[in-house]
């Protein structure tokens, strides 16, 4: 069942910028990825789920409420977490928090204060002091403070250290765990890759792929790095009818995709002192797509 529903989605801002024709449809207990360069159309998406832009043509839903329409409604409940964050400065930490858990009428706070020790966040100082990331963490702890069944996070680590990124996935792989459903708008391939069932592609403001995660993986390229005893023989196995990526003095870089056997004959030809495995990353698939139109 579709928690997230986007429409024939358009917002023209002329000059070949905004949205166009976006159709899109996030299942119940799904983690989806969206990715993109600044200015693709992440956020205009984002924004017109929210409710903050009236669209040109097209409608989106969450959970049957018109984004636009019942905005209201949408946020008594949903998770946000805004790309660019804005705070009332004056206050500390712990004042925002409480306010915003009064305005969505919270009575527990456990999965707050949770939150605040997970995180190793102190509350306590203003926030116009403190730092990049740790307005972050006060960002995560409001987005998932009151236990929201549907998020929509965009940019959710930026600022963080690799130990709070690291501790954001393990979050967003136990509320995946308790079926929340996640629409992440992200620029970490590995935060992607790590947490998300399916990756939407967006470019120039048109939904180019969306693909399950084990798909990807599964068409993924492994690059067998290979070296030989002399450059002789490094010259003549790149003679083989491999997908040779690299060869310089002993190495030679093979691509291969499924079935080992074509690779595995070659070996036997040659001596082998060393090979080495590397996965192609979800980033080089990315950028396959941004790489040209024949890509499209």
């Amino acid at each position: 069942m579709s928690v997230i529903s986007i429409n024939n989605l358009t917002k023209d801002y002329g000059n070949g910028k905004g949205i166009f024709d976006l159709n899109l449809q996030i299942n119940s207990g799904e983690v989806f990825g969206y990715l993109g360069p600044n200015g693709a159309g992440k956020t205009t998406t984002i924004r017109h789920l929210l409710g903050f832009l009236n669209s040109d043509k097209g409608f989106c839903q969450i959970d049957k409420y018109n984004c636009r329409q019942d905005s209201a409604e949408i946020q008594k409940t949903l998770g946000y977490l805004p790309g660019e964050i804005a705070f009332f400065e004056d206050m500390n930490g712990m004042e925002y928090l409480k306010f915003i858990a009064k305005l969505r009428r919270m009575k527990d706070f456990t999965k707050m204060n949770e939150l605040i020790a997970y995180f190793e966040l102190d509350p306590k100082g203003k926030i116009k002091k403190m730092s990049k990331g740790m307005k972050q963490k006060m960002a995560i702890v409001s987005a998932f403070m009151h236990n929201p069944e549907t998020l929509i996070l965009d940019e959710p680590t930026s600022g963080l250290d690799p130990l709070m990124q690291s501790k954001f996935v393990q979050l967003i792989l136990s509320e995946k765990k308790e079926g929340k459903t996640i629409l992440m708008s992200s620029h970490s391939f590995e935060e992607i890759e790590r947490t998300c069932d399916r990756t939407g592609i967006i470019k120039n403001g048109r939904l180019i792929a969306v693909k399950k995660m084990r798909e990807i993986k599964k068409a993924q390229r492994k690059i067998y790095s290979i070296t030989f005893d002399n450059e002789t023989e490094a010259i003549a196995f790149a003679k083989e009818p491999l997908d040779i990526v690299f060869q310089n003095n002993h190495r030679v870089d093979v691509a291969v995709s499924g079935d080992l056997k074509t690779l595995t004959s070659a070996l036997d030809r040659h001596p082998v002192i060393g090979i080495d495995v590397v996965s192609q990353r979800l980033e080089e698939i990315f950028m396959a797509y941004y790489g040209g139109e024949n890509h499209v």
